[in-house]
């Protein structure tokens, strides 16, 4: 009997390197939506605190030693890296590791590749390390944030290629044009 091998929506794709600027795949592992009840912030807090985590003040993130949480709307965020623990009656959850693909952007055009792309300034003196947002990268849906080393881009998994192929485009278009001293 076949085996079905799961694999990511950019697999096989390898890094892209111009001019000091990378854009790779990255696979982050568990994904789960954690969306508060109602006047429940606090529990939830109690849950997360052995885990080193609290859940993210609205635009930020937080991290602990095996997982990070990410602001992704109004009272809710995805817990990163790990198995969601049992919220109980706080909070629900749903598991979405199928259903979103991430690229880490970094180097000295990320920012300006950005711009083409969003409405947000990713300058790495605005967005810092520990935001986040929600906003389109070109026609789709993303959540961004920001890490040390660049940005963390998650977008559905059926618009990962597309999103590939948009920054990736953007990149060869920027670089072009440093070349070419414009």
């Amino acid at each position: 009997m076949p085996e079905l091998i799961a694999k990511s929506a950019l697999d096989g794709q390898g890094p892209l390197i111009v001019l000091g600027t990378t854009l790779v795949p990255v696979d982050l592992g568990p994904i789960t939506s954690v969306a508060l009840f109602p006047k429940k912030a606090t529990a939830v807090n109690k849950v997360l605190k052995p885990l080193g985590l609290s859940f993210p003040a609205p635009g930020t993130t937080t991290a602990g030693p095996s997982a990070r949480l990410v602001w992704t709307g109004p009272d809710q965020a995805f817990l990163i890296g790990m198995v969601a623990p049992d919220f109980g009656a706080v909070a629900a959850t749903t598991d979405q590791s199928d259903g979103w693909s991430a690229l880490h952007l970094s180097g000295a055009l990320m920012p300006q590749v950005m711009s083409r792309l969003c409405p947000l300034d990713f300058r790495l003196a605005v967005f810092k390390p520990g935001q986040a947002a929600r906003a389109q990268l070109g026609h789709m849906n993303a959540i961004f944030w920001a890490i040390d080393d660049g940005l963390m881009i998650l977008t559905f998994r059926s618009m990962a290629k597309t999103a590939w192929d948009e920054l990736a485009h953007a990149l060869h278009a920027l670089a072009a044009r440093v070349k070419a001293g414009v």
